[in-house]
C-alpha cells in the first residue's frame, strides 16, 4: 500500500510518499481501505518529532480515516453491527495516512447519511475531542456560555456547533475579522478578534460581567491567568492543547473565590474502552444531528496524499478554517 511517513523530522517536507506493507488487524480490530484521511495539528507535532505515538500504534502519522471495511475480527465486528463493505470513519492512535488502516472495531462510527468520505474523514478526531473535553470533562449544559479559543480551527467549528445545537451560548476567539465572520455564520453567537480586542474583557461585557462558564483553551501558557479572569462561579477551564507554552501562572485567589475548575486532557493514549464510550455517546447524540444537517463537516481544502507536505504547510499558517482533509485515489 501507499501511505506517507515522516522521513525526517522537521519541516513539511520531510514527509514522504512511500510503500508500506498492509497491516494486519488484530483481536477487536478491522481493515478499512481508506479514502480520506484527516489532517489535525497532532500530525504537524509528530512531523517535528515532539509527539510520538504510543506504544503499539503505527509510527505512520493519522489519527482519523474514512473508507471501507475490508476484513475483520467477525465476532467483534458483528457485536458492533458492522460488515465487510460498510462505510465507516474511525479514531485511531497512527497509521491514518495510509491506504488501509487498522482501527479497533469501538472506534469506528458509520458514515452519517448523506456524508461524502472527506465529510466523514472529518470528524472523529475534533468530535472525539470536543465532546470528551466539553461536554465529560467541563460538564457544558444547555443555557450556559462557552468561550472557544480558536475558533476557526478545526476543534473551534466543532465545538461551535455542538455548543449551540445543545442549547449553549457560544463565543470565540480568532485572529483574523474575516475567520471572527466565518465563525459567526457557523453558528457562533459572538466572535472576538484577539489582535484588535481584550478578550477578557468582551467576554465580560458580552455576559454583562457574570463571565462565561467553560473557555475550550488550545493555546494554554499566559492565556490561562487571562481566562481565570474571564470566567463565572464555578467556572471551568479544560485545557487541551499548549500551543503558547507549558507552563502558566494565575490568579488562585480568584479560583478560590470563585470555587473555579482548571482541568485537561489528552486523547490519543486513552485506552480503547475509554474512546468506545465516547463513540457509543457520539452515534447516539450527535451523528443524528449530522445526518438531519444540523451540524455540518467544515471542509476547506482537500489535498492528494502525495501532497501531504502542502498540507501541513497550510495547517502551519493558520490560514485555514475548518479542516484539512488527504484523499486516496488509484
Amino acid at each position: 500500500m501507499r501511505a506517507v511517513e515522516v522521513a525526517v523530522f522537521g519541516p513539511p517536507d520531510g514527509l514522504r510518499l512511500v510503500e508500506r506493507p498492509l497491516p494486519q488487524p488484530a483481536a477487536g480490530e478491522l481493515l478499512i481501505r481508506v479514502a480520506a484521511s484527516g489532517v489535525n495539528r497532532p500530525d504537524v507535532i509528530q512531523r517535528k518529532g515532539h509527539y510520538p505515538p504510543p506504544p503499539g500504534a503505527s509510527d505512520l502519522p493519522g489519527l482519523e480515516v474514512a473508507g471501507v471495511v475490508e476484513s475483520g475480527d467477525a465476532a467483534a465486528m458483528a457485536q458492533a453491527g458492522i460488515r465487510v463493505g460498510d462505510r465507516v470513519c474511525a479514531l485511531v492512535a497512527g497509521g491514518g495516512y495510509a491506504e488501509y488502516c487498522v482501527a479497533p472495531v469501538a472506534q469506528c462510527l458509520p458514515v452519517p447519511q448523506g456524508l461524502s468520505d472527506v465529510e466523514a474523514a472529518s470528524l472523529p478526531e475534533t468530535f472525539f475531542t470536543v465532546w470528551s473535553n466539553v461536554f465529560d470533562r467541563a460538564r457544558l449544559q444547555a443555557g450556559e456560555t462557552l468561550l472557544v479559543q480558536g475558533g476557526s480551527s478545526g476543534i473551534g467549528v466543532t465545538a461551535i456547533q455542538l455548543a449551540r445545537a445543545r442549547g449553549a451560548t457560544v463565543i470565540v476567539t480568532a485572529g483574523t475579522d474575516e475567520k471572527c465572520a466565518a465563525c459567526l455564520a457557523l453558528g457562533a453567537h459572538h466572535a472576538i478578534n484577539y489582535k484588535t480586542q481584550d478578550f477578557v474583557a468582551e467576554a465580560r461585557r458580552i455576559t454583562d460581567g457574570r463571565g462565561v462558564d467553560v473557555v475550550l483553551d488550545m493555546v494554554a501558557g499566559p492565556y490561562v491567568a487571562r481566562e481565570v479572569e474571564c470566567l463565572a462561579e464555578d467556572g471551568r477551564i479544560v485545557i487541551i492543547a499548549v500551543q503558547g507554552g507549558l507552563k502558566a501562572e494565575f490568579d488562585a485567589g480568584l479560583v478560590l473565590r470563585r470555587r473555579l475548575t482548571i482541568t485537561g486532557s489528552t486523547l490519543r493514549p486513552r485506552p480503547v474502552a475509554f474512546k468506545a464510550a465516547i463513540a457509543q455517546a457520539l452515534r447516539e447524540q450527535v451523528w443524528p444531528l449530522l445526518a438531519s444537517g444540523a451540524v455540518k463537516p467544515v471542509i476547506h481544502s482537500t489535498f492528494a496524499a502525495a501532497d501531504a507536505a502542502r498540507a501541513h504547510a497550510l495547517m502551519e499558517s493558520n490560514q485555514h478554517v475548518g479542516k484539512i482533509v488527504l484523499t486516496w485515489t488509484t
